[in-house]
């Protein structure tokens, strides 16, 4: 079947964060992605090749067009298309902070690199940590880049957006980690199996208002420690140092 023009100028419009809101839905592209993600999401439409349907018969969707891949790659926002592009319906979820409060928590304050934030939504399903909650400035979770850097792990983290400072300022009672040059070592202080961890802006770390409200101050040690360095961690590889760590604990 080939593509209609207004179906393609539909998924390339979702590559504005104004259409995304406007329309309530995200795309994903790779038949690895797509296929993880049907289970779980609603899917408005799934655009794949006969292949694709052997394989996966009975996707959960409402609407299955079958085409070539060449028509796949008329639509796709991808260098190198696969076999499959889907829509999916942007989920909400309802925050439960009394169940939080006895989980490990990720904040992000205005991660602003879609890989990077993509990159820890994978790091926290590594963990098994299930929620994370953003600032309003923070890179949108339906950016298709953002999805394809997931590599499905969207699919089991939640993201929550809000004011990041009211958030942490009404669970005070919370330990609240964030790493600083000036923090404490965190191979010798005590991780609780519960709290918040707070991750900073890609340039200029975590913001002087969000930093007010931490609690726990940590710093991850070079290596050998108090050699000068020019560069600081990429955020996404010291969010994953840092839950490393929590979890060794456990």
């Amino acid at each position: 079947m080939t593509l209609s023009k207004n179906k393609i100028r539909t998924i390339a419009s979702l590559a504005k964060k104004k259409e995304r809101d406007a329309l309530g839905l995200f795309l994903a592209e790779g038949n690895k992605l797509v296929s993880d993600l049907l289970p779980v999401f609603r899917c408005r439409t799934l655009i794949c090749t006969a292949s694709f349907l052997e394989e996966h018969p009975s996707p959960n969707a409402e609407e299955v067009i079958i085409t070539e891949k060449e028509e796949i790659r008329k639509a796709s926002l991808l260098q190198s298309p696969q076999s499959a592009l889907a829509l999916f319906d942007q989920p909400h979820y309802p925050m439960d902070q009394r169940q939080m409060s006895k989980q490990l928590v990720l904040a992000l304050d205005t991660i602003q690199d879609p890989g990077n934030l993509g990159t820890i939504i994978r790091v926290a399903d590594w963990f098994g940590i299930e929620n994370i909650v953003c600032s309003q400035e923070t890179a949108d979770v339906y950016n298709p880049k953002v999805i394809q850097a997931t590599m499905g792990a969207i699919a089991r983290v939640k993201v929550h957006y809000v004011d990041l400072a009211q958030y942490l300022q009404e669970n005070q009672e919370t330990p609240i980690y964030g790493t600083f040059l000036d923090g404490a070592d965190m191979y010798k202080q005590e991780l609780t199996p519960h709290g918040i961890i707070v991750m900073g802006n890609e340039g200029n770390g975590i913001s002087e208002s969000i930093s007010k409200l931490i609690n726990r101050r940590l710093f991850i040690p070079n290596y050998p420690q108090g050699r000068a360095t020019s560069e600081s961690l990429n955020v996404a590889m010291a969010t994953g140092i840092v839950c490393a760590e929590f979890r060794r604990r456990l």
